[in-house]
Parts: structure tokens; C-alpha cells; sequence
């Protein structure tokens, strides 16, 4: 409102300094939300910078729809933290769950951490540097899985913005075999760390479902779930082994 009533005042030379070198970053194409250094996600402000992926709104939107599941989990994995967005967003959801979060970025597990202080969840989430489930204890169950792994094609990212291709992680974005690689390594390896009941939740590319929902049938599970996002496409996958999970 400030700027807004002072729309026609030439700005002081003090100012200038302070503008023009993040209007050169932004003209370089790096994302509004490095130069910020942060994003509101949910009722959570996030600190980001290129050590992970950006959280999405569709990552939102994925916490806000697992948010309504029952019953309730105690335990929860999330695969591939990054930033700590998913972790987060569900540790401040369920507060009666412990989470832990896994990540083979040690430089993103450690901006996961620093979002964890900044939001006071470290009591409640433990991270775990490693890939996909290799760091968990053979022990280690969980009621809920959750992941928003890498799954563009490499068109898609020969083809993003640059925005996107300059600046994010390509590690975070982009996987194998027409982008299914690490779904389908997640949905191959999760019924060994699921507990009775539980089921796994991920996000995907908009084109992948037909693919892996006859790949999760082939895994053993018994009920699946397409979700889309608010622009109508298919987003979630939410897949399980009981019938009695709503």
C-alpha cells in the first residue's frame, strides 16, 4: 500500500543501490523466490535458495489433501525432503506424528534443518541423509509415505523455463525412463517399511498415471487413488494395501 500511494515519487539514490542489483538477478533469469530468499507455504514461511527445488503449490495442495485422510497417522516418511516443504507441512498438521524426512542432498538436508528451526518443528522431525529408504533401520515402519520426487522427462526439461533450468537442482526435477524412475522405485520399495493399513502418497507428472497404477497393481496394492490438482490434472497417486482406509 505504501509503494502504491507513492507510485509517483522518484525513488532516492539509496534506494537504487539496494534495487538494482536484485533487478540485474531477476533479469538474469533467477527465480523471484531465491532473490526473496523465501516462500509462504501454507501457514509456514520457508527459507529458499539453490541448494533445493522451489516448493509448488501443488506440493500445497497435496499436504492440504492428505490433511483431511483418516485415521490419523503417528508416523510419517517423506522421501526426498528438499527444502523440508512436505515434512513441514505435515509435522504442523498432524502434531501427534513423529516424521522423518530423507533426502541424499546433504546441502538440502541442511536448509531442511534450518526450516525446521526457523518453523520449531526440529523436535518433531528427524532427517536423514541417504537415498530413498537406504538410511532407515531394518526395523523402521510408518504409517504414512509421502514423496514429491523427480519426475519430468528430459524433453520436459530441455523445455522448461529458464527459470527452471538455469537455476533449480536438476537432481530435484528430472529422473529416468520417461520420469518414472524413482516413482517406481518408491512404489517397488515402500510395501517393506509400510505398517498394516498404511499407504503411500506422491506427487507425479501429469501424464504418468496410466503407467503407474498398473505398476503399483503389479506391486501388491490393493487400492489406489488418481487425485488431480486444482487445474483439473492428474497430480497424486495415493495408493494402499487395506480397504479400510478412506
Amino acid at each position: 500500500m505504501e509503494l502504491y500511494q507513492q507510485f509517483d515519487r522518484p525513488l532516492e539514490e539509496s534506494e537504487l543501490e539496494k534495487i538494482r542489483p536484485l533487478v540485474r538477478r531477476r533479469a538474469n533469469r533467477e527465480p523471484l523466490q531465491y532473490i526473496v530468499g523465501s516462500v509462504e507455504f501454507l501457514d509456514l514461511k520457508l527459507k529458499v535458495d539453490r541448494r533445493s527445488l522451489i516448493p509448488r503449490p501443488e506440493t500445497e495442495e497435496l499436504v492440504d489433501l492428505l490433511s483431511k485422510r483418516q485415521p490419523r497417522p503417528q508416523t510419517i516418511l517423506d522421501l526426498g525432503t528438499g527444502s523440508g516443504a512436505l515434512a513441514l507441512g505435515l509435522a504442523s498438521a498432524f502434531p501427534e506424528a513423529s516424521v522423518v524426512a530423507i533426502d541424499r542432498s546433504t546441502s538440502a538436508l541442511e536448509l531442511a534443518l534450518e526450516n525446521a528451526e526457523a518453523n520449531h518443528l526440529t523436535d518433531r522431525i528427524t532427517f536423514l541423509e541417504g537415498n530413498w529408504f537406504e538410511p532407515l533401520a531394518p526395523d523402521a515402519r510408518f504409517d504414512w509415505i509421502v514423496s514429491n520426487p523427480p519426475y519430468l522427462t528430459e524433453e520436459e526439461w530441455q523445455s522448461a523455463q529458464p527459470e527452471v533450468r538455469e537455476w533449480e537442482p536438476r537432481e530435484a526435477l528430472v529422473a529416468a525412463d520417461e520420469g518414472c524412475a524413482d516413482l517406481e522405485q518408491i512404489f517397488k520399495e515402500t510395501p517393506n517399511w509400510l505398517n498394516p493399513g498404511g499407504w503411500l502418497a506422491v506427487e507425479t507428472g501429469i501424464s504418468q498415471h496410466r503407467r503407474l497404477t498398473e505398476f503399483a497393481q503389479e506391486c501388491g496394492f490393493s487400492k489406489i487413488e488418481s487425485k488431480q490438482d486444482l487445474s483439473g490434472r492428474d497430480r497424486f497417486l495415493i495408493a494402499s494395501y487395506s480397504e479400510k482406509i478412506n
